[in-house]
């Protein structure tokens, strides 16, 4: 067990929804009972399932809990009642998943060094080592969190309304993330806050999550892109569901999903970005900061693309970059994607080149983490 701080932390409360999984959330209880003691509580909250969990009041490390049952699957927006539930002194809420958990007591450290103006702290969300090759959670921006491991201030939380109920689950947050960066906040990644994220698949419905993903990421632009950029991005993100769909033959809920849009389109509240700040919400912004720090670039060549790849080639091009398709006639290669887990393992992939083209992430990460090095 590793030895907890000697200087005082902010209080937090772990607050995760769950839904019939009750051998998933035990073994997430179970790795925050590992954690050693700190000022923190546990709150889980039931979303209505068929047999309700047990749980103890207090874990061997102190950490008290509390368990609400509601009485209906309210989704990722069952974290309100969680943030409600937990006590009015904790200062953050550290939104888990029913399947991840902290690596950690880093996230103290990092909460007590977050910037005054931060209403969010991003953690490094790793995966199992079966998961694959990539070692890091996909989505997400530099601004835009991932739900299964962000903590976030609690009056910040509640000032903003919490989780959108009608987007149930999936890009939820992209919705929270701009409520919170309209109210003045910003969002930051601090590695020495490290999560684990078992994704357990049980539950998962393709077509279920691809008729949400459609309908609910062209919700978000619907809300908040400027209106200059709103056609664009909204065609954009029915095309790239549109590919996933095909991928994951999940051909019948994308269908749903457009449906579900057309019935829901005209009545999306508007709460249109300000464009400096729709640039920080989209990871333009990072990428300008990340690119005017890598110094001089003439020809870059695009690794990895993936999240946003047309925003990191829109801030190559403004600084006089011509990105070309042959990595050896490149002077820099440059992630091609501003999520910030496979930035990561794009990185991790190309740190050990000793020869060719330097790599470069569109945008940054605070303190490494030896943890997240060592999983």
């Amino acid at each position: 067990m590793i030895a907890a701080s000697a200087r005082p932390g902010p209080r937090i409360a772990y607050v995760l929804p769950t839904r019939d999984r009750p051998e998933t959330l035990a073994r997430t209880v179970a790795a925050l009972e590992r954690l050693p003691r700190h000022d923190a509580q546990v709150v889980v909250v039931d979303n209505a399932s068929s047999v309700p969990p047990r749980l103890p009041v207090e874990l061997h490390n102190g950490l008290p809990v509390t368990l609400l049952h509601r009485d209906r699957n309210e989704g990722a927006a069952a974290r309100n009642a969680g943030a409600l539930a937990s006590d009015p002194s904790c200062d953050w809420l550290v939104m888990l998943d029913d399947d991840s958990h902290p690596l950690s007591i880093g996230v103290l450290d990092a909460l007590r060094e977050a910037p005054a103006d931060a209403g969010a702290v991003q953690a490094e969300i790793l995966l199992p080592a079966a998961a694959g090759s990539a070692r890091h959670e996909a989505g997400g921006l530099p601004e835009v969190f991932i739900g299964c491991g962000v903590a976030i201030r609690r009056r910040a939380f509640i000032d903003a309304g919490g989780y959108d109920p009608s987007f149930n689950y999936y890009a939820e947050e992209y919705d929270l993330a701009a409520k919170l960066l309209l109210a003045g906040w910003r969002v930051t990644i601090d590695r020495r806050f490290v999560v684990m994220h078992e994704k357990t698949d049980a539950g998962r419905d393709m077509n279920l999550i691809l008729r949400r993903l459609v309908r609910n990421n062209t919700w978000v632009m619907l809300r908040y892109a400027p209106r200059g950029e709103r056609g664009a991005e909204i065609r954009r993100t029915i095309a790239r569901y549109g590919r996933i769909a095909l991928k994951e033959r999940a051909e019948t809920g994308y269908a749903a999903g457009l449906l579900d849009l057309a019935r829901t389109a005209l009545r999306q509240p508007r709460r249109e970005m300000p464009r400096l700040l729709w640039e920080r919400f989209i990871g333009l912004d990072a990428a300008r900061r990340a690119l005017e720090n890598a110094g001089p670039i003439r020809r870059a060549a695009l690794l990895a693309p993936g999240k946003n790849e047309h925003v990191v080639r829109a801030a190559l091009m403004e600084r006089g970059v011509r990105v070309v398709g042959d990595p050896d006639s490149a002077d820099a290669l440059v992630i091609g994607t501003l999520s910030p887990g496979p930035a990561l393992d794009a990185l991790a992939a190309h740190a050990a080149r000793a020869d060719g083209p330097r790599v470069i992430a569109p945008l940054s990460f605070r303190a490494p983490a030896s943890l997240a090095a060592a999983a």
